[in-house]
């Protein structure tokens, strides 16, 4: 399975990554909308992590981009997309999912919870 990571900070990346790796999930790393949107055009994901709070456009503006981009396409199901947020107002999970995303997930979050949001859509895809 691949994922894509949509995530600023560097340090996330790397603690995301190694999690992600142990269980054999590719993983591609991004920090901004150009590099994202050029993976879902060249390399589509099976996944994306998508963090909420990034430069330039946040991931309520990149998902959207997404969503156009596939409906474009021709897309009928959509790459799942989960928010990370460190945002864990009642209302935020709601956001995100009538933004287009799938699911979410506040941070901080444990390897296991990772995994079981992961897991969700890997089954689902097979």
């Amino acid at each position: 399975m691949k994922i894509l990571l949509v995530e600023d900070n560097l340090l996330n990346q790397k603690v995301v990554s190694f999690h992600l790796r142990k269980f054999d999930y590719e993983v591609v790393c991004v920090a901004i909308w150009r590099d994202a949107m050029e993976e879902v055009k060249k390399n589509p994901p099976d996944l994306i992590l998508m963090d909420i709070m990034l430069p330039e456009k946040n991931g309520f503006e990149i998902t959207a981009d997404i969503r156009k981009y596939e409906e474009s396409m021709g897309v009928k199901h959509g790459v799942p997309i989960v928010a990370l947020t460190a945002n864990t107002l009642d209302n935020d999970k709601d956001k995100c999912l009538q933004a287009g995303m799938n699911d979410y997930l506040p941070k901080p979050f444990s390897p296991e919870e990772l995994y079981a949001v992961i897991e969700q859509f890997a089954t689902s895809s097979k």
